[in-house]
């Protein structure tokens, strides 16, 4: 069985010969494993079940604009001086003024999808993932300032409605140009939720986000791909809602936040949870047995029938321990 036939039988709810992984690093993760194994090129062996792709244009849609400075296609500029992955938004764009004016990148741009099928081809029996980050919320705050965003859901719901439409428009071109190559998963990041619930509560995010994500998930649907949501924190209040907008895998399933065996329990015939080996707690403070033992327990049991791929919690952060890391890797590997 190769990893995409792995990937389609959990999907299915069925166990396959061993459960699905794919691990991710962020900069400093990447570098010290690097010098781990002595091989910059390590991350080609690991055996990841997906192939991503990113429907944005040259150099990841971002460019240099001063030291550290780095500008999105949307204008936004993230202050990468201490986070070298994403950075810190540091302007503010959009406004109630001029949220109906903004001018928004094009979503036809065939630079985005230049390296699709080249991508495609060279797919080595993996699954091929669209990915679209900052897809609603986050979308909205980076432009127009998370604090204002939060409050005018209470004070300005029409300019909330508005821009969350409008990066709505864009989104489903997105989808529609993307999901018209030879992909299988299109995944959101939309991260809504902190340790201890949703940020702007159910009810907002019900009002909001919710008839929002479900249309971009009917429209993935209707190409015949299967959805993946990228939403850290506390979210687990609302996967009702989400198995209702047609989700089939949820991301990053952090074992900080939720109790990831009972979740399985509860909701495992309806979603496939990838994730769930602890980024804040086991792979940066546990020891080399403590990560073999987690890792082991949750493919024994939140694999057990399908529905889960194993993955760190998020990307793979710079304070893991290398060793940590490797014995993850090797209990993965040695299924």
């Amino acid at each position: 069985m190769d990893n995409r036939n792995r990937v389609l039988t959990t999907l299915g709810h069925r166990s396959g010969d061993k459960v699905p992984y794919d691990i991710r690093f962020t900069l400093p993760a990447r570098a010290k494993m690097i010098d781990h194994y002595g091989d910059p090129d390590f991350e080609a062996k690991l055996g990841n079940c997906f192939t991503w792709l990113h429907p944005h244009g040259p150099g990841e849609g971002f460019a240099e604009v001063e030291p550290d400075i780095w500008a999105d296609e949307f204008g936004v500029c993230w202050d990468r001086h201490v986070d070298k992955d994403i950075g810190v938004v540091c302007n503010r764009l959009v406004t109630p003024g001029n949220v109906a004016e903004f001018v928004f990148p094009d979503p036809n741009d065939p630079l985005r999808y230049e390296c699709f099928n080249d991508a495609i081809a060279s797919r080595s029996e993996t699954m091929v993932l669209v990915s679209l980050g900052f897809s609603l919320f986050e979308r909205a705050w980076t432009l127009a300032g998370m604090e204002n965003v939060l409050m005018a859901m209470a004070a300005n719901p029409p300019f909330v409605e508005m821009l969350l439409d409008r990066i709505l428009e864009f989104n489903l071109a997105i989808i529609e140009n993307a999901c018209a190559y030879d992909i299988d998963v299109f995944r959101f990041g939309d991260d809504w939720g902190q340790q201890q619930g949703l940020l702007m509560g159910p009810d907002f995010w019900r009002r909001f986000i919710k008839p929002r994500f479900q249309t971009m998930c009917q429209a993935v649907k209707a190409r015949g791909k299967f959805i993946m949501l990228h939403s850290c924190g506390k979210v687990d209040e609302i996967f009702p809602d989400l198995i209702e907008c047609g989700l089939d895998i949820f991301n990053p399933f952090q074992p900080e936040v939720m109790d990831v065996y009972d979740i399985k329990r509860r909701y495992g015939a309806d979603l496939t949870f990838y994730g769930g080996i602890s980024i804040q707690r086991t792979l940066p403070f546990g020891t080399v047995a403590q990560v073999k033992d987690e890792v082991g327990r949750l493919i024994d049991e939140v694999g057990q029938a399908g529905g889960y791929i194993a993955s760190p919690s998020h990307d793979v952060p710079g304070d893991a321990k290398p060793e940590n890391i490797a014995a993850m890797i090797e209990v993965l590997q040695n299924q």
